[in-house]
């Protein structure tokens, strides 16, 4: 009879091949990783060649000879923001003091989509008003560089502002604020500086002319790691928006309403017939035997006292709180009996056993009966 089954032999011969490749693909993928580099990643970051980040924007800049210092802490920023363009990726990671010192040294910021509690912060009537769909739209504004760029891809943050010589541009979502030390732009949406939309309509054209106005530009990227502001970190309580706030305290009123209306209303007492009756002597004996089973002689024995001495309190006239000397007396004037014997009776030493508890259920009968016929 022949066998059918593959050997060893035609078995490596089947999968020679498949796990060559196999090989050769890790083999590539290992070396790769290991020659390519140290590799720039981050969001708006300018050494980044992913799609949200900025590596095409800058290499731009650097070509019309724009001198790019990218910094990631206040200090750093401080150092070489002197006559320089800044451009600050996360406004609310840098607080008020150091964004006042570095547009008093900045001839141009540029803040991309602060949010509603950093403009309040920063920069005095101006406020969020909204917002807009990240589209294609119009400059609608005669500020140079939006006119200059045409349509570009914004949206985001829509923003409002107070100052006659404010220019809210591309439907509120750019503006510009000048003032005696500087301009401030704002941009509603990161968009337009990515690498993913550069390309795109005046993307290029209105970037380049915001941020090239300088000869060197400081791409300040914040982060809450930032040592130099550790004694300005705010509380979490602070960074949370006022909204938020209101609504945590609508939402505590709502479910408070809901538990009233929810609530089960107490009415009179209805007793229910009880489905099965047990008789007093019944529930006596099965306590008994779990009392016996758990060897449990000591606390039984104090059990049978508690209530000797609560029916003897009132045979004596005696409130619920007498002292035990005075009913230690009492019993013994009705009985009869020494002090010592009735106290060492009521409140004794615990039974060691079961033969220990008979006789001080006995002893407590007996007292009792005296008691009830004196």
């Amino acid at each position: 009879m022949t066998s059918v089954s593959p050997d060893a032999r035609r078995i490596w011969r089947g999968i020679r091949l498949p796990l060559a490749v196999v090989l050769l693909i890790v083999l590539t993928g290992t070396l790769l990783v290991l020659f390519r580099g140290e590799q720039t990643t981050g969001s708006l970051d300018p050494g980044s060649y992913e799609p949200g980040g900025s590596r095409a924007l800058a290499a731009l800049l650097e070509r019309e000879g724009v001198k790019i210092t990218p910094v990631r802490t206040a200090a750093e920023a401080k150092d070489f923001a002197e006559g320089a363009t800044v451009l600050i990726t996360q406004p609310g990671y840098v607080p008020k003091s150091t964004f006042t010192e570095l547009r008093r040294i900045s001839p141009h910021i540029v803040l991309v989509q602060p949010s509603p509690s950093t403009v309040d912060e920063m920069l005095p009537g101006v406020r969020v008003n909204g917002q807009l769909e990240t589209e294609t739209r119009q400059p609608d504004c005669p500020a140079a560089d939006p006119v200059a760029a045409g349509g570009a891809t914004m949206g985001g943050l829509k923003y409002t502002a107070t100052q006659p010589r404010a220019q809210e541009c591309y439907g509120g979502s750019y503006l510009e604020v000048p003032g005696p030390q500087g301009t401030v732009s704002v941009l509603g949406a990161p968009e337009p500086l990515s690498n993913e939309w550069l390309a795109d309509e005046g993307n290029a054209a209105l970037t380049m002319r915001m941020l090239g106005k300088h000869e060197r530009l400081v791409w300040y990227l914040p982060t809450p790691a930032d040592p130099s502001l550790e004694n300005e970190k705010k509380p979490l309580s602070e960074l949370i928006p006022a909204g938020w706030s209101y609504a945590a305290l609508q939402a505590g009123i709502a479910v408070v309403l809901l538990a009233l209306w929810r609530s089960r209303r107490l009415g009179p007492v209805v007793t229910e017939p009880i489905p099965v009756v047990v008789r007093a002597a019944e529930a006596t004996e099965g306590r008994a035997r779990l009392y016996r089973k758990a060897r449990a002689a000591a606390h039984a024995g104090e059990t049978l006292r508690e209530a000797a001495r609560a029916r003897l309190r009132p045979l004596l006239g005696l409130p619920r709180d007498a002292e035990p000397a005075a009913l230690v007396e009492s019993v013994a004037a009705r009985t009869g009996r020494a002090p010592g014997e009735i106290g060492a009776l009521l409140y004794g030493d615990p039974p060691a056993d079961d033969t220990a508890l008979v006789r001080l259920a006995d002893g407590l009968d007996v007292v009792e009966r005296e008691v009830e016929r004196s």
